[in-house]
């Protein structure tokens, strides 16, 4: 079962509103707004394999000891039970938009081991005064603006700048030439992701993974809906129910690469 914001259980919401609680003590009062997006925001949230998305801005940019203090509680939440994917801003750099955009802190598991060793031999490697860019926020800011939820804090509109389709498209790009890659290695997100790519340039729309399943069943050529079939269930169930033939995976790739190019062009 997938769920969103409204449908999710208790328990996931608890952890939210914990989430939320812990961050605003962290930061004391320099919070602007609390903001989910990504699966949860729009729908697909599989409790059993989603991480949960979020966006903080704050009003000035965060010191080292804040950082700090923000890793060592996310080691110990994040993963108990669900991942964390999260990112803080402030406003500073929404001001004046730019691409890729500038961010204060970011924590998803890929940072965890990074984090334990310079919290561990107190070090500065990664925790430190630098800020930093990420190409991936200019989609997660475009989801948030169109599917986002505040939790808490300023309305999403008074917050987040309009981004440039440019740079949406750069963004998520960034990430279909990884699936493109990886389709055979992991077909359930690398199809789901090349299918919302070719959907968004088709005909504008901005999805969730599961919402571009559903739309490719419907679109795409008839020998294909077995593969799409089978992703979208595999996602749905969190479960690898079904083999994945390379011919199969080969053929929908190059058929959604084609046409995006063509789109591009």
């Amino acid at each position: 079962m997938v769920y969103n914001w409204e449908t999710c259980s208790t328990d996931i919401k608890y952890f939210i509103y914990k989430l939320h609680k812990e961050i605003i003590e962290i930061i004391n009062d320099d919070f602007i707004g609390f903001y989910i997006h990504g699966s949860l925001a729009m729908g697909g949230f599989n409790p059993n394999s989603s991480d949960i998305d979020v966006l903080v801005i704050t009003n000035k940019s965060l010191t080292v000891v804040t950082k700090r203090k923000l890793a060592k509680f996310f080691l110990t939440y994040s993963n108990s039970p669900f991942p964390i994917e999260i990112s803080f801003i402030n406003k500073e750099q929404l001001i004046d938009w730019q691409h890729p955009c500038p961010f204060d802190f970011h924590y998803s598991e890929f940072w965890r081991e990074r984090y334990e060793n310079d919290l561990s031999k107190n070090t500065y490697k990664f925790l430190n005064r630098d800020s930093n860019t990420d190409t991936d926020l200019a989609a997660h800011i475009t989801i948030t603006n169109h599917r986002g939820i505040c939790v808490d804090g300023k309305p999403i509109e008074e917050v987040f700048p309009l981004i440039p389709r440019s740079d949406y498209l750069s963004s998520i790009l960034s990430d279909f030439q990884e699936c493109l890659k990886n389709i055979e290695a992991d077909p359930i997100y690398s199809t789901l992701n090349l299918i919302r790519v070719f959907w968004y340039l088709k005909e504008g729309v901005i999805s969730s993974k599961q919402e571009a399943g559903k739309w490719g069943l419907l679109t795409l050529p008839k020998e294909m809906s077995s593969t799409v079939k089978k992703v979208v269930d595999s996602y749905a169930n969190d479960k690898d129910t079904y083999d994945f033939d390379r011919n199969e995976l080969l053929l929908l790739r190059d058929y959604i690469l084609d046409n995006v190019q063509k789109l591009l062009n």
